[in-house]
């Protein structure tokens, strides 16, 4: 008998599975929202730049498009893949994961309840997306 893996750091899929394993995945982080994506073409090895095509899982959300609901944290983190695997800038792409971090974790930035409405907070999109770039700010003067 085959065993799973216990974990992945990627999946490669034909497109349609893939996007029903991501949307069913998306209850472990808690919400569609907070996952980033990345088609590359190529394999990352740490070295070299490979080109992609990076977002949200949830794609453009054309449901709620407009409305500033959408939780900005699965685009914000697909600029941190974009950064590590096209631009060969691991330590920004960190610096942007740790800003991602802190909003949703940190009570001193409004964590724990600075949240888009996906997660039970009554934040926008715009309110979210701001407080990742002032924490991000912060981060960067240090």
């Amino acid at each position: 008998m085959r065993s799973l893996p216990r974990s992945l750091s990627s999946l490669a899929a034909e497109n349609l599975f893939g996007d029903i394993l991501s949307d069913e995945t998306s209850v472990i982080p808690g919400s569609l929202g907070l996952l980033p994506s990345a088609s590359l073409g190529g394999i990352p090895d740490g070295k070299s730049r490979i080109p992609g095509l990076y977002e949200p899982i949830h794609g453009s959300a054309p449901d709620i498009a407009g409305q500033n609901i959408a939780n900005p944290i699965g685009t914000i983190l697909s600029i941190a893949l974009m950064l590590r695997y096209s631009f060969g800038k691991e330590a920004e792409a960190k610096l942007v994961e740790e800003a991602v971090r802190v909003v949703l974790d940190d009570e001193k930035v409004g964590g724990f309840g600075f949240r888009t409405k996906d997660l039970g907070g009554d934040k926008t999109t715009t309110d979210v997306g701001d407080k990742v770039v002032e924490v991000l700010a912060g981060l960067l003067k240090k």
